[in-house]
């Protein structure tokens, strides 16, 4: 079962230190006087068809390898233990190896929220597969087209892929979700996907994991493309106007609650966490793992009190202030 590039993914994603984290220019404005009490807090949110507990999960990593299936368990298992939702990696390891069984969560997890991950490259009777053996919760479709670019063994055609978005969308009945993997989801890709019915995008901008890097790692010699697409908080800001259209879902560079909090103040509905959840589990035993996680919801409540919203809705009233580049870009863009 093992790949090597999956294990080379996962060491050069622990590797990577992103020398620029959009969050860090984006400033929220503190409110002295609440009007609640830190338990009339409400963390649940609502995207892919459902109601959830709390506004962040474990987003799509692993897969495909012997320390894929240890770390996607790890993950399971917090994910079990603190009620929250856990995507695996691309099932696409698991339909070219029959015996792949590094997805195989719920061995350990049975009670698991859990979600599953597929390329665009692949057409929807994969997806339907992948469906049929893992029972998730949604689907993530996700487009990584600047990382096939990169890959020796990347794809090299790519005018199917609207096509088989179709086919998603139209064959497809457990909910879609469609990602972005580190590069920042554009508007235009937005409103094409729309028009097909998907309305729930996981925007994953650049500040995170850089699937730029990682290939240039592994044999690639085209570094200044390491810090490629847009940023996390700027994929965000482009979307302020959509953010009553459809659902959005941030993850690129979130690190702790504070980072989430911004990322629902700019209208996400959820926020996922990859590398932060990958470091957690590979530095520290699961009861730590789950510990930190679970702390985490008081975090946001604190925050959220510190803010004056007593919901997520309510987050999108904060203010808030934008330096660096955001500041740059948002005066460029409106012609001051």
């Amino acid at each position: 079962m093992t790949q090597n590039r999956k294990d080379d993914h996962i060491r050069f994603a622990r590797q990577y230190q992103s020398p620029y984290n959009s969050f860090d220019d984006m400033e929220l404005i503190h409110s002295s006087l609440p009007d609640y009490d830190l338990d009339q807090i409400d963390l649940s949110t609502e995207f892919a068809g459902r109601r959830w507990d709390y506004p962040f999960y474990i987003n799509a990593m692993t897969g495909g390898s012997e320390k894929g299936k240890v770390i996607n368990r790890k993950l399971a298992q917090v994910a079990e233990a603190c009620g929250i939702l856990f995507v695996t990696g691309s099932y696409s390891a698991a339909l070219k190896n029959l015996n792949d069984d590094s997805y195989a969560v719920k061995e350990v997890a049975p009670k698991v929220q859990l979600a599953t991950n597929i390329g665009i490259d692949k057409p929807y009777q994969a997806a339907q597969k992948a469906i049929e053996d893992l029972s998730p919760v949604f689907l993530q479709v996700h487009l990584n087209l600047m990382q096939e670019l990169l890959m020796p063994e990347g794809e090299r055609h790519f005018s199917h892929w609207k096509k088989h978005l179709t086919s998603y969308s139209e064959e497809i009945t457990t909910p879609l979700v469609l990602k972005e993997v580190g590069f920042g989801m554009d508007k235009k890709t937005i409103l094409y996907a729309k028009s097909l019915g998907i309305k729930t995008f996981d925007i994953s901008g650049r500040g995170g994991t850089s699937f730029s890097y990682i290939e240039n790692q592994r044999g690639g010699n085209r570094q200044y493309l390491d810090e490629w697409g847009q940023s996390t908080v700027q994929a965000l800001l482009n979307l302020q106007d959509m953010t009553d259209e459809i659902e959005i879902l941030a993850s690129g560079g979130v690190r702790h609650p504070l980072d989430m909090i911004k990322a629902l103040v700019l209208g996400a509905k959820a926020v996922g966490l990859s590398r932060t959840m990958l470091d957690l589990v590979e530095e520290y035993e699961l009861d730590q793992v789950i510990d930190i996680v679970n702390g985490w919801k008081t975090d946001l409540k604190m925050l959220m009190c510190a803010l004056n919203a007593s919901s997520i809705s309510e987050l999108q009233n904060v203010e808030y202030l934008l330096y660096g580049k955001l500041a740059q870009q948002v005066k460029k863009s409106s012609g001051k």
